[in-house]
């Protein structure tokens, strides 16, 4: 029976060879529950030069493989040459097809793209689609629509999510799992019998690891949760559950077709991939870092307290396995509402970030899944192919674009120290993606540039860009227009989303890995930020004003001593306008263009510090510090500085925060730093002289100059070793360590006296004597003799 048009949000894809040819399997989720739609009619394709067509089908044949058809086509490749494609009614031809082809040094384009990923791509279906086809049969609650048929759609779709989090022994044995979503929490506990108790009603009870498995998987099929969520979920959580389920010969039967999930892991990392039918897991973590969030440990306690203020009960990792074992053995409430709460804080996490409504909007922008990593380069395919296509051209494949070139990054200009009243800071809003949007820069519009240049916007490296040919500028309009629209409506996360893919379009251009990698294209964007961040450099200082800095896309000016806070909001917003207004008439009368440039003055800094070089007299880069007073509040800004950076101790930071603040304010300073020192010396800022580090490479691999955090891991684990304990430190992670007067000794194992001298020297000194030298002081002026002060 042929179901009606109905409209869903596409939650995964798939495609597999049946007896009957191949199948593209898209599970939807709509406003009447989940739909399996499967699409029968499509081919796998790709495309070879017609010049190949019959060497092709030679080599296929005696190969065994037999295309659907080879046919010519009214495209071709940026080096111009027609192109035909070859068709295939199952997968596994279209991948052996492939890989003869290639042997023979017959080039394929667009072999990477898998058949879903064209299916949706070409029908410009990102999130949404409207969709029909027969009716075959429901399982669960799922129908399955055959011989489907589907294009874009529009509207809203809400997801059921749930938080899952498992506990085990240390071998990886089975204690609970936690589940936790809106309005429902459960925690299904392992034990030889119910043990009721007022409070825990949340607790379910099974006999065994058998039983809570089959029990999860029952769980999953009644609940029906379109997304899971957890931290570190993939590679631990449900990495485990397999392989438990693996272990007692249960079918890990969790997708909506009631089959086990498929794996892949990436031949560049450890990291795993699951694909389960109908459903996503997301991993906190990654969503985060997609997201830009970024924290000195993406602990889910660190993470935790940052964001919600919370705080797991136990921090050490050690003492936290120890207290889960002994609490399922002894304490089952207690581990059961730890199990809960680590679900809990996912889930508020995600909340507070809007994390779910980030990936959603990433989706309906880029067409990327929820749960993809990454991704710049498959968003930008997305979105550019099929309009690539239905110009004429096939895609290049990697390489195709290298050269001898070199595109540099963005301009950082040599900076002039000082300790400034009055510094305005004046910013391109999203510099690159203007310059894409003013210059008409564009994979294809540079092919078709370089064939009338005189007619073509000139760009770097003998590059032209066709005025009307492209699409790129065209897409970060759209997106332009769209973040103007979230900003006026206050969405953030959909703001956020979509700054991400645009600020991506450049570095997507600009990487090896792109398809469409050309140094012509990124060179043309970052030489003309160049050009951009001098010229306005030079046309504030015809202006009278002092430039002392500028990065990338910021330019910093000095203003003068005498300007109250309003004079220099006005002279800032003078400066904006006058810049604005040269942009527009220099790129109109010099290209015929229209400038989409936008400058905007930012921030109006009271009092602003631009450091040295540490044993220099040349100034820093991408390293200040300033003051902002606004609104009747203050608020000190740091970049780059010790504040801001996690190897520095909790002693540096504060240090540096509360000296600053009294040089922004011209506020005594002799006192405070002759204060701290005497604390340090008296062992009462000791919770403060933690250093955190990370280690980055397996314990064996550092053999030369090797740094403290490295000798105190080595030394933690040769006395875990020694006292019969696991190793904790030998395949990278962090350490938290403290200096002695016996050498760097993990906080865990010390045993030496602190070296107070040590962080006197290379903590508060090095700290104060990059911004004392600017008020005539030096920190062995102040500590060595007190009296010379008063002399």
């Amino acid at each position: 029976m042929a179901a009606s048009l109905q409209s869903g949000f596409v939650l995964t894809r798939k495609t597999y060879d049946t007896s009957k040819g191949m199948v593209i399997s898209l599970w939807l989720i709509t406003k009447d529950g989940p739909v399996n739609l499967q699409v029968t009619d499509e081919k796998a394709i790709f495309f070879i030069e017609q010049s190949s067509k019959e060497k092709a089908i030679r080599l296929l044949k005696e190969n065994g493989i037999t295309p659907s058809r080879i046919v010519p086509l009214a495209l071709k490749s940026f080096q111009q040459q027609p192109i035909s494609g070859v068709y295939f009614d199952y997968i596994r031809e279209f991948y052996q097809a492939r890989d003869v082809l290639k042997q023979h040094k017959i080039k394929c384009y667009e072999d990477d793209i898998r058949p879903e990923e064209r299916y949706l791509m070409e029908r410009f279906i990102t999130d949404n689609a409207e969709f029909s086809g027969i009716e075959k049969h429901t399982i669960n609650s799922a129908l399955t629509l055959i011989h489907g048929k589907c294009k874009k759609g529009h509207g809203q779709i809400n997801l059921k999510m749930v938080s899952v989090d498992i506990e085990c022994s240390p071998k990886g044995e089975l204690y609970s799992i936690g589940l936790y979503a809106e309005k429902y929490q459960c925690v299904m506990m392992i034990a030889d019998k119910p043990d009721p108790k007022e409070g825990y009603d949340y607790i379910e009870w099974l006999t065994n690891e058998p039983a809570l498995l089959t029990r999860f998987v029952q769980w999953v099929g009644q609940f029906d949760p379109d997304i899971f969520i957890g931290w570190n979920v993939i590679n631990f959580d449900f990495s485990l559950l397999q392989k438990r389920f693996d272990l007692h010969n249960i079918p890990f039967a969790i997708g909506r077709d009631n089959r086990e999930p498929s794996w892949r892991t990436l031949k560049s990392s450890e990291q795993r991939f699951i694909g389960i039918a109908g459903r996503v897991v997301v991993d906190g973590i990654d969503l985060l870092k997609t997201a830009t969030y970024n924290f000195p440990s993406f602990s889910l306690d660190n993470v935790a307290r940052e964001l919600l203020g919370k705080s797991k009960k136990v921090e050490d990792v050690e003492n936290r396995l120890k207290e889960i074992v002994d609490n399922f053995h002894h304490d089952k409430h207690a581990l059961a509402a730890y199990n809960l709460e680590d679900c809990k804080l996912v889930w508020e996490i995600f909340e507070h970030t809007q994390l779910l409504n980030f990936a959603m909007l990433r989706s309906k922008l880029t067409g990327l899944t929820l749960d993809r990593v990454g991704g710049s380069v498959a968003a930008f395919t997305n979105l550019y192919l099929p309009k690539l296509h239905r110009s004429g051209y096939i895609a290049p494949n990697l390489g195709d674009g290298k050269s001898d070139l070199v595109s540099p990054g963005g301009y950082v200009m040599d900076s002039t120290p000082g300790l400034y009243n009055n510094i305005l800071v004046l910013d391109f809003k999203s510099l690159y993606p203007s310059i894409i949007r003013t210059f008409f820069i564009d994979p294809m519009g540079l092919i078709e540039g370089l064939k009338s240049p005189t007619s073509s916007v000139e760009g770097f490296d003998e590059a032209y860009f066709s005025r009307d040919k492209h699409f790129l500028p065209a897409i970060i309009d759209e997106l332009w227009h769209e973040r103007d629209k979230a900003k006026l409506e206050n969405n953030s996360a959909l703001s956020q989303a979509i700054k991400i893919i645009m600020n991506s379009f450049y570095g997507v251009l600009g990487s090896t890995g792109c398809r469409f990698f050309d140094p012509r294209l990124s060179g043309s964007i970052t030489k003309r930020g160049h050009e951009i961040l001098k010229t306005t450099q030079k046309w504030i200082e015809e202006e009278g004003f002092n430039v002392i800095y500028g990065d990338t896309d910021s330019i910093f000016v000095h203003i003068g001593e005498a300007h109250d806070k309003t004079q220099a909001r006005l002279l800032g917003d003078k400066l904006e306008k006058l810049i604005n207004k040269k942009w527009h008439e220099h790129i109109e009368s010099t290209h015929k263009v229209k400038s989409k440039l936008e400058i905007e003055f930012e921030t109006h800094f009271s009092k602003f510090f631009m450091p040295t070089i540490r044993g220099l007299e040349i100034g820093t880069k991408k390293r200040y510090a300033g003051l902002i007073k606004e609104k009747g509040t203050s608020r000190l800004v740091f970049k780059g500085l010790e504040t801001v950076r996690t190897d520095w101790t909790q002693l540096a930071k504060d240090f540096q925060q509360e000296l600053y603040r009294r040089v922004f304010n011209e506020e005594p300073v002799v006192d405070f730093i002759l204060k701290t020192v005497e604390n340090v010396r008296k062992g009462k800022l000791n919770d403060k002289l933690v250093y955190r580090k990370r280690i980055r490479r397996k314990l064996s691999e550092y053999q030369k100059n090797i740094p403290p955090h490295i000798k105190a891991a080595r030394a933690a684990d040769e006395l875990n070793a020694s006292n019969g304990k696991q190793l904790k430190y030998q395949k990278r992670g962090w350490i938290e360590y403290v200096m002695t007067l016996q050498g760097p000794q993990a906080i865990e194992h010390q045993s030496a006296s602190l070296d107070y001298q040590l962080y006197i020297d290379r903590q508060l000194k090095s700290v104060a004597d990059a911004i004392l030298p600017f008020i005539d002081l030096s920190f062995d002026q102040i500590t060595d003799n007190q009296l010379n002060l008063f002399q």
